[in-house]
């Protein structure tokens, strides 16, 4: 089985409810560090515009970079669910490497501020899985964007849809999710617009 995600980018008001409700179910101090992230996207000028968000966490891929680019393999990928994870104990930390940022397409590990910070990213809430319970941003989204499940169902009940804006699907490394995108006007299809993440990605 592999658990995934769905985002509903109809739905999506860029309200920031999943990164606040995220970031607090798992302790995540403020700062640079976001399990959850909100790109926003903008084409066209007025009265032609096109505003579109695109909620991210880690999209736990069926064929993962970040697991083989780990020089200490910290990061793993569980054989029951499918859900990517990381032993922070073991990470080397973002001063000595940062391999993991490198090779995710998708920016998906996270760092904090303090010196030689551990990665840290999104574990699809296994403590909330174990308890029968959706992952918190889920349950928190107050426009019912968000999904999660086996990636069957999820295709079955929302579609194969596996693209949107904002988002390219990278078929090397299979990211696990569908959406329902938001339709871009005809006239502003051509328009490479401009993405605005938030908060903050890791630090560099």
């Amino acid at each position: 089985m592999q658990l995934g995600v769905y985002f509903d980018q109809t739905r999506c008001t860029g309200c920031y409810t999943c990164i606040v409700a995220c970031k607090d179910w798992n302790d995540v101090p403020a700062g640079p560090a976001s399990w959850m992230r909100v790109t926003t996207i903008e084409k066209g000028k007025y009265p032609d515009l096109f505003v579109g968000f695109l909620a991210q966490a880690c999209y736990h891929c069926s064929n993962p970079d970040c697991v083989p680019a780990c020089p200490v393999d910290a990061i793993t990928k569980r054989e029951d669910d499918g859900v990517v994870v990381v032993d922070r104990e073991a990470c080397l930390g973002m001063d000595k490497c940062n391999a993991c940022l490198e090779a995710c397409p998708y920016r998906s590990p996270q760092f904090g501020e303090e010196a030689n910070a551990k990665m840290q990213k999104c574990d699809l809430c296994l403590d909330r899985w174990a308890e029968g319970k959706k992952p918190i941003c889920v349950d928190g989204c107050p426009m019912r964007a968000l999904d999660a499940g086996p990636m069957d169902e999820m295709k079955e009940k929302y579609g194969p849809i596996q693209e949107t804006e904002g988002f390219s699907f990278v078929a090397k490394t299979g990211p696990s999710v569908v959406f329902k995108p938001k339709p871009v006007p005809d006239q502003l299809a051509a328009d490479q617009g401009s993405l605005s993440i938030a908060p903050l990605t890791a630090r560099r």
